[in-house]
């Protein structure tokens, strides 16, 4: 009961396109499509800007040897 057959649909969509108009729902359909491929384009460019960058960052001598590398200890 909850479901309805292809007549009941286009029946819906002949009523549809009676009350709108062809030229609303065109209209329609182009600013839907316009905001999803807009949303689409901030979600990439989203994206990119958080990958991080695989440029390193040179290191100068004296910061180099001020590095101490250490092993780190459980104490129980």
């Amino acid at each position: 009961m909850g479901s309805f057959s292809i007549w009941h649909w286009l029946i819906v969509l002949v009523i549809v396109m009676l009350v709108f108009g062809t030229k609303k729902l065109r209209n329609i359909g182009q600013d839907l499509g316009g905001a999803v491929k807009g949303f689409k384009d901030g979600m990439k460019t989203s994206e990119e800007s958080k990958e991080p960058s695989n440029e390193q960052i040179p290191q100068s001598s004296a910061a180099a040897e001020k590095t101490v590398d250490v092993h780190a200890k459980d104490v129980k």
